[in-house]
């Protein structure tokens, strides 16, 4: 369409170089010779857990976060990951249990994580666990699309108000 000179919109959610085939396409637009535009976006990974109440970083429970795609927990470094306070996991609603799998080997069982499902809509939906119970805690539940954190930041979600309780959580009618 773009080459007959209609205006084409590749529209992605949150931010279109995370998790995406930008660097690809980028390179297929230059080489065909079609000017285009990008305009960077809000990672997922990063406004899922503030909507949820969790910041990723905190000058006592962590310095520093990574985020990984869980959707194929075997090709997650896990000795790399065991470096880091906190680890925020995308596209890993299905892949649970090979996730805990991973997470079990280089971190406490204990360790808190959120598993927070439709992040800033209407049906968002937090469970506030650990590595050891969070396929338990979430059996029988459609996770797709969620946004898993695993560290202590995971606890300061307690000072946070209830976005739960309120219509939307997008919603700042009451600031």
């Amino acid at each position: 369409w773009c080459l007959k000179g209609k205006r084409v919109v590749r529209l992605k959610g949150g931010c279109p170089s995370v998790f995406s085939r930008a660097a690809s396409e980028i390179l297929a637009l230059s080489e065909a010779g079609v000017p285009f535009r990008l305009v960077p976006g809000v990672s997922s990974a990063l406004a899922g857990p503030l909507l949820a109440g969790i910041p990723l970083t905190d000058k006592v429970l962590s310095r520093a976060f990574t985020v990984t795609s869980g959707h194929d927990p075997s090709a997650i470094d896990w000795p790399a990951l065991a470096g880091f306070q906190t680890a925020v996991f995308l596209m890993a609603g299905y892949s649970l249990p090979g996730l805990v799998k991973g997470i079990q080997g280089i971190t406490a069982e204990d360790l808190p994580v959120a598993i927070i499902k439709d992040a800033s809509s209407g049906q968002q939906r937090v469970w506030v666990t650990t590595v050891s119970t969070m396929v338990a805690t979430t059996k029988g539940e459609s996770l797709s699309p969620c946004i898993i954190v695993v560290g202590h930041v995971v606890a300061a979600r307690q000072l946070s108000p209830s976005w739960e309780d309120d219509a939307d959580p997008r919603s700042d009618s009451d600031l």
